[in-house]
């Protein structure tokens, strides 16, 4: 057995038994995997004594990561929060790094040093705060969706330091702005392009690719895809990280979107755990030991830097004091992608490994130091601005306790400002719950009676006064936080009514087993609707048809359930599960089921549905169990499609 098998063995055990501890007494795996690379340096255990050896494997590493940040890369969320992104995250970023950047150019680093220090000392951790902030339950108050913010941008920043770095190490410091202009053109150009394949190549592949529903093809064909782009943006001289983005970006609108970032995600967590380790690896224990009271006077520098910069941007946009001071405190650490940028910086030549080992050893101090900030952000910050009132973390909206039987409106898009307008119209109170801050800013504006805040969150619902309400009405299309719903109001009032609106059928019977008291899809409601005038125009009595639509919604839609699948028809790997299909099996001769009465096939075990028989050329609806199926019958099942392809082959072949 070879040593290197035998050294990466143990690498993997000292990464699980650091994660573990870590765990256990509640720092981020990011430090776990930096200390792993520590102890299995060159300087230590000495695993391996070239950590540029597993370059190429860290680096495919940075590039999952950017192609994971392209898929959450939202345009339209960025448009609807850009006063707070491009006003507090640009100021932020530009002023944070700027105050970072002078202060190694006074102390005699080149410029292009400089400008990447202040850079990489100016990011925050994106995945310590959103991950602790989500554990805390504080993700959707103002002060953590102006953190939200400036994390946004800064994640959006990294971008153009990767672009750059490449060509600083080759430009030096004759003409930056010649190199930015040069990177500017090639990005033009390879942007131009990915978009291009992105919109009218990739769409086809994909769709192709789920025809065939084989998990393994949709995963090869998503990393593939990832590193298809990040090897063209290699090739034109710039970041593999770019390509990435890119790709991730044009599938981030696409209905693959979560399915992609499922798949992506273990390979990504690995590969970025291996390049943590790759980083701790780099440093240097002697710089360390040696310069250790002036990384931490520097830890305790740019965490006072940092929070004042954010107050300083945020004032521009006149942010609420405790708010901003808040958000600053959680955004005062180094981030991640600070370690990719003085990581790919010090391979380049642009910084050297000292510089890089000062800002991952600050980096490290700062994240250990993170949790316990986040904790007490509120607190620090009241005391800052000396503000003992007590704080109303969601809204600055009135709420008249003595209201009563209201609807609560959760999710104020179009659904919902459209039932608003009908119950005004008729004199019935309601409020509005719902997270988008530009949305709630312009209603509120309007006079609309309108909550900022997670209608998921019990403490938002009873701000509403849900215990009060008459009915409870979820207008968002998103199942799996209706339920969250649905459970919240449950506990707050277990006889709650509570209505859930969605797109499609999918998700019925899972909503009325969380405790919805009535889902309306809204596909099957267009459905009936249109029915409805058809029979009308065919001159079915009216009577009729209310008897109809009311008897299809007593029995949840069972008529309009199953279709026939055609070549169009789009199967994604988030519906393969939730379709019904319809499909007829013609039975030749030599069937497996052939002269078997109907009753003795067990359909309830192959979880499909007979739904009719052709025989002859008529239909027989509802056939009779004890009917024996004959050569050239035509027996038409339903349910989901797998179901169905395994009911036709043990029809067919009995296998």
């Amino acid at each position: 057995m070879s040593a290197g098998f035998l050294n990466m063995i143990a690498l993997m055990f000292i990464a699980v038994c650091s994660v573990a501890v870590f765990k256990r007494i509640h720092l981020p795996p990011i430090l776990a995997y930096l200390f792993a690379g520590i102890l299995a340096g060159p300087q230590l255990f000495a695993l391996f004594a070239h950590p540029q050896e597993m370059h190429l494997l860290a680096e495919i590493g940075i590039v999952f990561l950017l192609f994971s940040l392209g898929l959450e890369f939202s345009l339209p969320k960025l448009v609807a929060m850009r006063s707070l992104v491009f006003g507090v995250g640009v100021g932020q970023m530009l002023l944070t790094t700027a105050v970072f950047t002078s202060i190694p150019y006074l102390f005699g680093l080149p410029i292009s040093a400089s400008i990447i220090i202040g850079g990489a000392l100016a990011l925050s951790s994106t995945a310590i705060v959103i991950k602790q902030a989500t554990e805390m339950g504080i993700l959707n108050n103002r002060r953590t969706q102006l953190a939200v913010s400036i994390l946004l941008f800064q994640d959006l920043a990294v971008v153009p330091f990767l672009i750059a770095i490449p060509l600083l190490a080759q430009s030096g410091e004759v003409s930056i702005a010649l190199a930015l202009g040069g990177a500017l053109l090639k990005g033009i150009f390879v942007i131009a392009f990915l978009m291009s394949v992105g919109k009218w190549v990739l769409p086809w592949v994909f769709r192709e690719v789920a025809k065939t529903r084989t998990d393994e093809l949709f995963v090869l064909t998503t990393i593939l895809i990832a590193l298809l782009a990040g090897g063209l943006t290699y090739y034109f001289g710039l970041s593999m990280a770019l390509g990435a983005f890119l790709a991730g970006m044009m599938l981030g609108e696409s209905q693959y979107k979560y399915q992609l970032e499922a798949d992506i995600r273990p390979f990504r967590d690995i590969l970025m755990g291996l390049f943590f380790v790759t980083v701790g690896m780099q440093l240097d224990i002697n710089v360390l030991w040696s310069n250790f009271f002036t990384i931490v006077l520097g830890v305790i520098g740019l965490m006072i830097i940092k929070v004042v910069m954010v107050r300083v941007a945020a004032s521009f946009v006149k942010t609420n004091p405790l708010d901003a001071w808040s958000a600053g405190i959680k955004l005062c650490q180094i981030g991640e992608f600070s370690f990719v940028i003085a990581a790919l910086a010090t391979t380049y030549g642009v910084l050297t490994t000292g510089q890089s080992s000062l800002i991952v050893s600050m980096g490290v101090l700062s994240m250990a130091l993170t949790p316990w900030l986040m904790n007490n952000s509120l607190v620090l910050a009241k005391r800052i601005v000396a503000n003992k009132s007590e704080d109303n973390a969601h809204n600055t909206l009135m709420v008249d306790n003595d209201l009563t039987n209201h609807v609560v409106i959760c999710g104020f898009g179009r659904v919902g400002q459209s039932v608003a307008r009908m119950l005004k119209m008729e004199g019935i109170a309601f409020i509005a719950i719902d997270m988008d801050p530009v949305r709630v800013h312009e209603s509120r504006n309007a006079g609309e009676p309108v909550l900022f805040g997670d209608a998921s969150q019990k403490d938002i619902l009873s701000s509403a006064n849900v215990e009060k309400a008459k009915l409870i009405l979820v207008t968002f299309d998103q199942p799996d936080k209706a339920k969250q719903v649905i459970s919240g109001t449950h506990q707050l009032v277990q006889n709650a009514d509570v209505m859930v609106r969605t797109k499609r059928d999918y998700q019925l019977e899972s909503l009325y087993s969380a405790g919805a008291n009535q889902v309306v899809p809204e596909l099957q409601e267009g459905s009936l609707m249109l029915i409805s005038q058809v029979l009308h125009y065919a001159g079915v009595p009216m009577s009729r048809i209310l008897k109809r639509v009311r008897a299809e919604r007593k029995g949840r839609y069972d008529h309009l359930h199953g279709f026939y699948p055609g070549e169009t028809t789009e199967i994604s790997y988030g519906t393969e599960d939730k379709l019904e299909f319809i499909h007829a099996v013609v039975l030749s001769e030599h069937a497996a089921c052939m002269g078997k009465k109907i009753k003795d096939i067990d359909f309830a075990r192959m979880r499909v549905r007979v739904r009719g028989l052709r025989r002859n050329g008529t239909e027989v609806k509802d056939p009779d169990h004890e009917a024996v199926l004959q050569p050239h019958d035509v027996l038409v099942i339903a349910g989901k499609p797998r179901r169905v392809e395994r009911a036709e082959r043990k029809l067919l072949e009995g296998s």
